[in-house]
């Protein structure tokens, strides 16, 4: 790798794969599980994650169980680790993103996990133009590890759940 690229780090913004519909759940939010849809969106996306040679990246979710089944997933899929940060349960903001790349050591790569509206915000703020983030879809951006700001992004691609398959 040459120097300038050391300095970049692959953002992967996931948001939790399909979890049913929230007003029929009577329990707490945060222990909303993935539907089967879900299960079967979450693995699909592991699998091209996998045969697109992702990685290897530091993955970091929500503690919101449908995050972390999820994120439990696309580790298996990867091979990778998956950490907990419960500050991801209050919502990514621009900072937040900042001390996490910050705390990233993995070279390549850094993939959350959560929720929106925030994944939208974030991603729409870095790249400078509106992105929508659907359940079990994926962004990947790229960004100069020191210069995580509104425009500093790079769109490299975005994949609905509904490119993967039914």
């Amino acid at each position: 790798m040459t120097e300038p690229d050391q300095a970049m780090i692959d953002l992967y913004l996931v948001r939790h794969a399909h979890a049913g519909n929230p007003v029929k759940w009577a329990a707490a939010d945060e222990l909303r599980p993935l539907s089967a849809r879900g299960l079967r969106q979450a693995t699909r996306l592991g699998d091209f994650l996998a045969s697109a040679e992702v990685g290897p990246v530091a993955i970091v979710t929500s503690p919101k169980v449908r995050a972390r089944q999820t994120a439990d997933v696309l580790g298996a899929a990867l091979s990778g680790d998956v950490r907990l940060d419960e500050r991801l349960a209050d919502g990514l903001s621009i900072d937040l993103l900042r001390a996490l790349v910050g705390e990233t050591d993995v070279a390549d790569g850094l993939m959350l996990v959560g929720h929106d509206p925030d994944f939208s915000e974030v991603a729409s703020v870095l790249v400078g133009a509106p992105i929508v983030v659907r359940k079990g879809a994926v962004v990947r951006l790229a960004l100069e590890r020191d210069a995580v700001d509104a425009g500093a992004g790079i769109l490299r691609w975005l994949i609905p759940p509904e490119a993967l398959g039914r």
